[in-house]
C-alpha cells in the first residue's frame, strides 16, 4: 500500500534497551528495522519513538498492587529499570538518529498518558506504521487505540516480536489483519518508493 508521507508517521513501540536486553531478539532484527526506518525517513515520514519511563520514585504507578496485576510494571518499579534518563529507557543508536521523536508513557498503549494524539493530529498523520516489543503488549494495545482513534495503519509483521512465537503469529495473521495493513518491511519498502 503506497502511503501519503504528509499523512503518515512511523512509531517504534518500547524498542528500548532495558526491553532488548531482556529478549533474544534475531540478529538481523534491528537491522532489519533500521533499514524500515531508513527509507522512511528517506520519504519525509517522520519517525516517533514510543517508550516507557517513569520518574524517582515511580510516581505514576500504583503503590498498592493488589489490584493491578501488571506483573511488568511491578519488576521494572523493584528493580529500579526505565527511570528517567537511564540505560533502560534509552533506544539503539541503530534506530533514533536527530531529527527523530521521542515520546514517553506510563502505561501498555502509545497513547497512555502522554501527548502522542495530539502530537499526530497537530502533525496531520492519518496513517501510522508500527513496529514494537511486545507484539501482545504495546502493539495490541497501540494497534486497538490507534483504530478507535480513527488512524489507518500499516503493521510491520517483522517489526514485532514477542516472547511467545505462536502469540505473535496469531496476532499478526487474524487480528491486526482486520484493522490495518500488515506487511513485512521489505513489502513496506517495496511499496512506498
Amino acid at each position: 500500500m503506497k502511503l501519503n508521507p504528509s499523512e503518515t508517521a512511523f512509531l517504534t513501540l518500547d524498542m528500548q534497551s532495558g526491553i532488548i536486553d531482556m529478549l533474544k531478539l534475531p540478529e538481523t532484527f534491528l537491522p532489519t528495522m533500521s533499514r524500515a526506518i531508513t527509507h522512511a525517513r528517506s520519504i519525509n515520514i517522520p519517525i516517533i519513538h514510543v517508550g516507557v519511563s517513569f520518574a524517582p520514585g515511580y510516581p505514576e504507578l500504583p503503590k498498592d498492587w493488589s489490584f493491578n496485576p501488571n506483573h511488568g510494571f511491578k519488576m521494572a518499579k523493584d528493580n529500579n529499570m526505565f527511570l528517567r534518563g537511564s540505560k533502560s529507557t534509552q533506544f539503539p543508536e541503530e534506530l533514533l538518529k536527530e531529527g527523530d521523536i521521542v515520546i514517553y508513557k506510563y502505561r501498555v498503549s502509545a497513547f497512555t498518558g502522554n501527548g502522542l494524539e495530539m502530537l499526530l493530529k497537530s502533525m496531520g498523520v492519518r496513517h501510522l506504521v508500527l513496529c514494537g516489543i511486545a507484539t501482545s503488549g504495546i502493539v495490541l494495545s497501540t494497534v486497538r487505540a490507534a483504530y478507535d482513534k480513527d488512524f489507518g495503519m500499516t503493521i510491520l509483521s517483522d517489526g514485532c516480536m514477542d516472547r511467545d512465537e505462536e502469540v505473535h503469529r496469531v496476532l499478526t495473521e487474524k487480528v491486526f489483519a482486520k484493522q490495518a495493513n500488515v506487511v513485512t518491511s521489505e513489502k513496506f519498502i517495496e511499496e512506498n518508493q
